[in-house]
């Protein structure tokens, strides 16, 4: 059972939630750096080398869902310290399947590793619902923060902790993982407590019994949350996974590449200091306009140029354009749902980002080789452009429907 905190309890739990935010995005940040190379390593038939890889993305995308629901059975703070410690026995099986040369008990850690990325993606939305709307995004915005160091962080990690057990290549690094995942469970236990935002006088929707999900699903709000995700996170997978590729293809070298990278990531994580003021003092329409203008910003610098500076301007508007859709359209999807709603809303939400989100990655690499990197930008400016369609409609019926309120 939820409790009905002090408002100090969610502010708490949104700075306990950043720190364990951060442990994630490392952890995740060592296998994705490392696991394709790995896989690679033990494969014994190279076509599967990047099953281990793949399996990340879906044994997230598969457990998304049933996070959601067990945590509305189990708690929030048990079922984040469940993903932890599933993190932490994937880095753990991932050591032992290094130093014994053991492919499919690789796949079985790095499949253990995707489970804590279903349960760690709920974070920001624990965060969200255990504050008072007005707080909503700033309180995301906390939680994202966490990202911004670790997202440097980790490869940094991954390259110094690779070569701990020398000769055994990449043991280290997935020791790295599983110390992190403990960390982040030891944390939870300790300082996390489960709680819901205090009701509000005469605020009567926490009573009241749960709709059908297609209800909820229907209303603007939900329709604007989904597309500023799903639309966002697939704008960001889809350039971002190629963009490497291209810049090696453009001639730029793999340093530049990995540099590339890590510009974008600063995009992505470095505005949560500001985002949340930003809706609170400008509104959720204009952040979310500003984010998407951003995504066709990227779009058209990456197609007007192959030169370095043009990567490098694209993919930290990139960056910065997820942040912000992100952001807002979390808030969006914290507005959306009755308390009793939360469980199936937010699993629906998250399985139809996680999936999206899946398929834009895995399709990055052979739309690059069909198409190139121009055409890879230009095709998500359609893209953008319903998430907007779908988000000024939410936004004039809110307009609408507070200034009926006000003239009442």
């Amino acid at each position: 059972m939820s409790l009905t905190p002090p408002p100090a309890t969610g502010r708490r739990n949104a700075r306990i939630l950043a720190v364990c935010q951060g442990l994630f995005i490392a952890a995740i940040s060592i296998d994705l750096t490392l696991t394709a190379l790995t896989g690679h390593m033990l494969a014994p038939d190279k076509a599967l080398s990047t099953l281990p890889f793949a399996l990340i993305t879906v044994a997230g995308a598969v457990v998304t869902w049933f996070a959601s629901l067990l945590m509305q059975r189990i708690g929030r703070r048990n079922g984040f310290a469940l993903g932890a410690l599933a993190g932490a026995a994937g880095g753990g099986i991932s050591v032992w399947a290094v130093f014994h040369a053991d492919f499919w008990a690789f796949c079985a850690g790095t499949a253990l590793v995707g489970v804590f990325q279903a349960f760690a993606q709920y974070y920001r939305l624990a965060a969200a619902d255990a504050v008072p709307p007005a707080a909503k995004s700033r309180a995301i915005s906390v939680v994202m923060t966490g990202g911004v160091i670790a997202a440097i962080a980790g490869p940094a990690l991954a390259a110094w902790s690779r070569d701990l057990f020398a000769p055994v290549t990449f043991a280290g690094a997935y020791l790295m993982v599983a110390l992190l995942a403990l960390l982040s469970a030891a944390l939870l236990f300790g300082f996390y407590r489960d709680a819901d935002a205090p009701v509000a006088a005469g605020e009567m929707q926490a009573g009241m019994p749960p709709r059908p999900l297609r209800t909820v699903a229907r209303q603007p709000v939900f329709i604007a949350a989904l597309a500023n995700n799903v639309v966002g996170s697939v704008s960001m997978m889809f350039i971002m996974t190629a963009a490497p590729l291209a810049a090696v293809a453009c001639s730029h070298s793999i340093g530049d590449g990995a540099n590339i990278m890590q510009w974008h990531l600063v995009g992505m994580y470095a505005p949560a200091f500001f985002a949340g003021a930003l809706i609170q003092r400008f509104g959720l329409p204009k952040v979310l306009g500003a984010g998407m203008l951003l995504n066709v910003a990227c779009a058209l610098i990456a197609m007007s140029s192959p030169s370095l500076p043009a990567f490098y301007a694209a993919l930290f508007c990139l960056g910065v354009g997820w942040n912000f859709m992100f952001v807002g359209g979390t808030t969006l999807l914290a507005q959306s749902y009755r308390p009793s709603e939360r469980a199936r809303a937010q699993g629906a939400a998250e399985m139809l980002r996680y999936a999206a989100t899946a398929v834009a990655t895995l399709a990055a690499g052979p739309a690059l080789d069909a198409f190139g990197w121009e055409a890879l930008n230009a095709a998500m400016l359609p893209v953008v452009l319903a998430a907007g369609l779908m988000t000024w409609h939410w936004a004039r019926g809110s307009a609408r429907n507070t200034t009926a309120a006000g003239a009442a």
